[in-house]
């Protein structure tokens, strides 16, 4: 289903882009490294009606993908804003056909084109969620932990989330942190839903291992190989009882559509900023929903800014199963919005404000900012 009323132009004035480092609140463990601190693209359009907000997901590091934070940046500056302030006037849905010309850089392209959405959403006085076509007021929360010490640190840590009321839970794995953690939160939790998230960690020679995961009766096993094995993932998809969610493998509607069609994956994972913006994840969505194929929200350690646009999307009717909205306070003490999301009994409420239906908190803005710059047109 196309996004049912598109949002009106806006006439671009310049951008503002900050990078941040956030303190997590404790180290996040995954089969490619390790955070403490989260570096993150903030985006800010200028424009003659107001500003919007974007967030650019990129990581420090190029580990998780091959965008990274200088490259985004310098990407940003040199060839993407210039492209948008060349239009003058645009609207949200043209950002991403301005900006086509320009080979990949997804991660970018979704913080600037959520910044015009965002602008766009607050001089209409209009949600996101509306705008989108969130179909739900708020959403489930399940939580991401990242690989612990061992075993039984695992399951405290677990324990933990669920006595904050997280209605699903998933593990990092990685060869040789796998079967013995992931039986050691099935014992010690019974039947909650569990799900185990590899990070491309595994090739096909590990199926017998990866089959062992299949007495656990988890929801699904997130990206098991690497992100360009579709082929690979449809022959374990055959061997495995547990449901394959493909993550970084899809990074665009014709990735989604080729992956169902492989029969790569029963399961999509949905992150904007992997596949170049909520407009394209919208997409994604519509064709999922139509071949009656799951899908949940993944989450990037996102700050307010791109946690309330993941509320949004996640509001939409196919995303029927728990995703990684989780509370602010789950990797930050101290958040650069106002009112950041909470847990109530379960759920992560989907903002109603126009636009991203958040505010900015100027002063954790600017003590976080580690670089700055303003291009105007």
């Amino acid at each position: 289903m196309p996004i049912a009323r598109p949002a009106a132009a806006v006439t671009l004035e310049g951008f503002e882009l900050r990078v941040l480092q956030l303190p997590l609140v404790s180290p996040f463990a995954t089969s490619f490294g390790t955070e403490t601190v989260r570096e993150v693209i903030i985006a800010r359009a200028l424009t003659a009606d107001g500003e919007g907000w974007g967030e650019i997901v990129t990581g420090a590091a190029p580990l998780y993908s091959s965008e990274y934070t200088q490259g985004a940046w310098d990407v940003a500056l040199r060839w993407l804003i210039p492209a948008l302030l060349d239009r003058q006037r645009l609207a949200p849905e043209d950002v991403a056909e301005t900006l086509g010309p320009f080979v990949g850089h997804r991660m970018a392209k979704a913080g600037l084109e959520l910044a015009v959405l965002d602008a766009a959403l607050r001089a209409e006085g209009r949600p996101l969620g509306e705008y989108l076509g969130a179909v739900r007021d708020r959403v489930p929360s399940g939580v991401s932990v990242g690989i612990q010490r061992d075993a039984a640190a695992l399951v405290e840590v677990v324990g933990g989330y669920l006595d904050e009321g997280y209605v699903r839970i998933k593990i990092k794995i990685k060869p040789g942190r796998d079967i013995a953690e992931t039986a050691a939160v099935r014992d010690a939790f019974g039947g909650i839903p569990l799900q185990v998230d590899a990070n491309s960690a595994y090739t096909l020679a590990d199926a017998d291992t990866l089959a062992g995961l299949d007495r656990f009766d988890l929801l699904l096993i997130e990206q098991p190989l690497q992100e360009d094995d579709l082929v690979d993932h449809a022959t374990l998809a055959r061997r495995l009882k547990t449901p394959v969610c493909l993550d970084e493998s899809i990074v665009s509607e014709k990735s989604a559509r080729d992956a169902l069609a492989l029969r790569a994956a029963s399961v999509i994972n949905i992150k904007a900023g992997r596949v170049g913006g909520y407009l394209e994840a919208v997409r994604i969505h519509d064709i999922c929903r139509e071949a009656d194929v799951p899908v949940w929200c993944g989450g990037m350690l996102e700050t307010g800014i791109g946690r309330a646009a993941n509320a949004a999307l996640a509001a939409l009717p196919a995303f029927t199963l728990p995703g990684d909205v989780s509370a602010s306070k789950r990797f930050y003490a101290r958040d650069i919005v106002t009112e950041p999301a909470v847990l109530e009994s379960g759920h992560v409420r989907v903002p109603t404000g126009p636009g991203l239906g958040v505010e900015i908190d100027l002063v954790a803005l600017e003590d976080f900012t580690v670089a700055r710059e303003i291009v105007r047109r």
